[in-house]
């Protein structure tokens, strides 16, 4: 069996006759490029990223209440990793293109595993923060060089599958992360929940130093794009951190107004920069793929969907229904343990049917369950709860797979790395969007009727009007009860922050759900992939 590069280059490990008749050198070590060895390789690596998706969710409750953080400190755990990640994921898909994928991905898994630990002995808020933005920053090596790898790999009729397992693998992490984050957070402390990396980490390591082979895009020896990375960078970066701070602060505030403002300058000037120069970070003749395109926007709303939905939820099962966190990882194992099955269904039918109809279900499915979830109220039964959660699971996973498909699969071999970091990109920004956006719409509808949801419960006026600077503990679930006060009280206090915490839950849920339901006919433009994998090795 022979394998190739992305570029047609022959592989290193394979078997080469010297001239003069003398014996060959030593063939390859046994396992060596194989391409479902090297999927569990990379496997392996994105389990550690699917882990931290759902074990910092669970955990936010407790490091919350053991640095003392506030909701907007709270969103910067997650949002400070999501931030670094965007920034750099397609300057990292180019850099894996250029100097290596199987280097660049076994990089991104030591960084991600190294910074996992350090969050884990932080001792302030600060410094978990900044460890994540480390982490980011690893992972922005990890993701997309997993997916490029795979691209130069297996042959076109088999990416799909490849894709679906690779998805499956996302899927069990994220399922198994809110139990073990539970267990971990009840029994031991929320730092350890970080540490599982590390040994994911150093098993990823040693699998891939022995079965990845390495493959680049020779054409990209040339001068790299140094001022389209910057502009790209800056612009992603006013993008992401609008969206943060208008999630801390309003749309209306003049923090965000001018990130956009400076965001959307950078991104003409990337634009007029990739238009002239000989090699672009990121070739705009991409999206001459209305496929490429469509599929995009549609990964920024399944992500959307998912991380907004799971912060909330988890703080909703926690801190309105005043669970621990292995009983809220358990409760929401519908949600995330039918991804597992989900990624392989949705491979199949994008196989049969190209992703145009998985993608159009899974938005179907994602604007039916958010619209549900919107319902319910603040002593829903779980009865009430664990079908919408089902549902998300199912859309979740048919948007994920099926939307990589279509960008990896419409995107060139030789910019494998760049399609990646595009697909990844987008799966970033819509995380951001999910928490910041939601945010913003959760916790402007608490500041709009805390008052009268605390005068209604039976709290006085004057009490009720001092509570209403407590809008941040109540945005996050909690009942802002003052130390000391009668149980009678503190019943009124807790009842009325609750309902205006599940006035605020509605209304983003709801505006999410219609969101969701007009992403369909944006669905209904992706067709299957149609370049060829160059230099696929035979499976």
């Amino acid at each position: 069996m022979t394998h190739s590069t992305g570029a047609g280059t022959l592989d290193p490990g394979a078997v080469r006759v010297p001239p003069h008749g003398k014996a060959p050198r030593r063939a390859a070590r046994r396992g060596h490029g194989h391409p479902w060895l090297t999927l569990v390789a990379v496997a392996l690596g994105v389990m550690m990223v699917g882990l931290d998706a759902t074990v910092v969710s669970i955990a936010n409750p407790a490091i919350a209440a053991d640095l003392g953080a506030s909701l907007s400190g709270l969103q910067w755990v997650t949002n400070a990793y999501l931030l670094a990640l965007a920034v750099t994921l397609i300057p990292a898909g180019k850099i894996a293109d250029r100097f290596g994928r199987r280097r660049t991905f076994l990089a991104g898994v030591v960084g991600f595993a190294v910074s996992s630990v350090l969050i884990g002995l932080s001792g302030g808020l600060g410094t978990v923060i900044f460890w994540r933005v480390v982490q980011g920053f690893a992972g922005a090596l990890l993701q997309p060089a997993s997916l490029a790898i795979l691209r130069n790999t297996f042959p076109a009729e088999r990416l799909n599958t490849a894709i679906g397992v690779w998805g499956s693998t996302l899927g069990i992490s994220i399922a198994g992360g809110p139990i073990v984050a539970g267990l971990l957070v009840e029994n031991v402390n929320w730092e350890s929940v970080f540490f599982l990396n590390a040994p994911l980490g150093l098993v990823a390591l040693l699998v891939g130093l022995w079965v990845i082979r390495e493959s680049r895009d020779e054409g990209a020896a040339g001068s790299f794009d140094l001022p389209g990375v910057a502009l790209l960078t800056g612009a992603l970066f006013g993008l992401v951190w609008g969206l943060i701070r208008a999630g801390e602060d309003g749309f209306g505030d003049v923090v965000p107004l001018v990130s956009f403002a400076v965001s959307a300058v950078l991104f003409a000037a990337f634009v007029w920069n990739e238009l002239r120069v000989e090699r672009p970070l990121l070739p705009l003749g991409l999206f001459r793929s209305v496929s490429l395109s469509a599929a995009t926007g549609l990964i920024v709303l399944g992500f959307f969907a998912m991380f907004g939905t799971i912060f909330f939820i988890t703080l909703y099962l926690q801190q309105v229904h005043g669970m621990s966190p292995v009983e809220a990882g358990v409760r929401m194992l519908p949600m995330t343990a039918v991804f597992i099955v989900a990624s392989p269904i949705a491979g199949a039918l994008t196989s049969r049917f190209g992703p145009r109809v998985p993608l159009a279900l899974g938005m179907a499915f994602t604007a039916a369950a958010l619209l549900g979830l919107s319902r319910i109220g603040v002593a829903a039964p779980y009865v009430e709860l664990w079908p919408w959660f089902v549902l998300i699971g199912l859309a979740f996973g048919m948007v994920i797979v099926a939307g990589t498909e279509a960008i990896v699969g419409n995107a060139p071999a030789h910019l494998a790395g760049v399609a990646g970091g595009l697909q990844q990109t987008a799966a970033q920004v819509g995380g951001v969007l999910g928490t910041s956006v939601l945010g913003v719409l959760l916790s402007t509808r608490v500041g709009d009727v805390l008052f009268g949801r605390l005068t209604d419960a039976g709290v006085p006026g004057g009490a009720a009007r001092q509570l209403t600077s407590q809008g941040g503990i109540v945005s996050q679930g909690g009942a802002p009860v003052p130390p000391g006060t009668p149980e009678p009280a503190a019943e009124a206090i807790t009842t009325g922050s609750h309902l205006a915490f599940m006035d605020g839950f509605q209304t983003s849920l709801t505006v999410a759900g219609m969101v969701a339901a007009a992403a369909i006919l944006a669905a209904l433009l992706v067709r299957r992939g149609s370049s060829p994998v160059e230099g696929a090795a035979a499976v």
